[in-house]
């Protein structure tokens, strides 16, 4: 069997897809929790992690960051959400959120 070279697209829905429903579901609920009348939720990044790693009875938050299931801008974005993801840089001393808007 010939192998075929992935497309962007494919390489994209097949990332999309291996992120846990746990995951999204997590997302949800803290939007949920913390939208305002504006249409604007901000969830720290913290937070959301800790609720994955109790939702899914996990042991550390490793296999979170390892797989990269945080990265769910293009799926929030996909239903029409505008995602920013902010971290601290070098001399910055904040915690890292996401910020969804209409």
């Amino acid at each position: 069997m010939i192998a075929k070279a992935i497309s962007p697209d494919e390489a994209m829905a097949a990332k999309k897809s291996s992120i846990p429903a746990e995951v999204i579901s997590a997302f949800n609920e803290l939007i949920k929790q913390n939208i305002s009348a504006s249409g604007h939720a901000t969830i720290k990044q913290q937070k959301v992690v800790a609720f994955i790693v109790a939702r899914m009875g996990l042991k550390s938050s490793k296999i979170i960051f390892d797989n990269k299931w945080l990265d769910v801008e293009d799926i929030y974005r996909a239903k029409g959400w505008k995602v920013k993801y902010d971290k601290p840089g070098y001399n910055e001393d904040y915690e890292a959120y996401f910020e969804f808007s209409k």
